[in-house]
């Protein structure tokens, strides 16, 4: 996604940037969690989520990148999960799961990284899981 990221126009890096803001606000996570989960670099402020809903493009920084685009699955997967009620997103982010260890997908998400997003989108999108654990080639 980085090269990808990189090849994009400053108006299109902007729409990406809002688009996953907005994503995540829909799924009602305060500023500070969104920092965290994507990991911006040391030393963000949080008031800085307000100017990426506004104008200021995400930095092209690979860690944050490949958050996004976890994220960008998770969101989809849930669309296929519930295709005629996008509100459930949001209530099965915050609603602990029994397959994810009686943990909520937000916790998991915030406290254990990259790697709760792959966890999680792994959870939702069975293609993702399949793909990732090695067993296409």
């Amino acid at each position: 996604m980085q090269q990808e990221y990189a090849n994009l126009s400053l108006e299109d890096r902007q729409a990406l940037t809002r688009a996953i803001i907005n994503l995540l606000d829909s799924w009602g996570i305060p500023d500070r969690d969104q920092v965290q989960m994507l990991c911006l670099p040391e030393g963000t402020p949080v008031r800085a989520i307000r100017q990426y809903r506004h104008d200021k493009p995400f930095p092209d920084d690979p860690a944050l990148l490949e958050r996004v685009e976890h994220i960008v699955g998770i969101a989809d997967a849930l669309r296929t999960t519930y295709p005629s009620n996008p509100a459930m997103g949001p209530i099965w982010i915050r609603r602990r799961v029994r397959r994810l260890r009686g943990r909520t997908p937000l916790s998991i998400m915030l406290e254990d990284g990259l790697n709760g997003l792959v966890q999680v989108r792994s959870h939702l999108d069975c293609s993702y899981a399949w793909h990732h654990s090695g067993s296409v080639r």
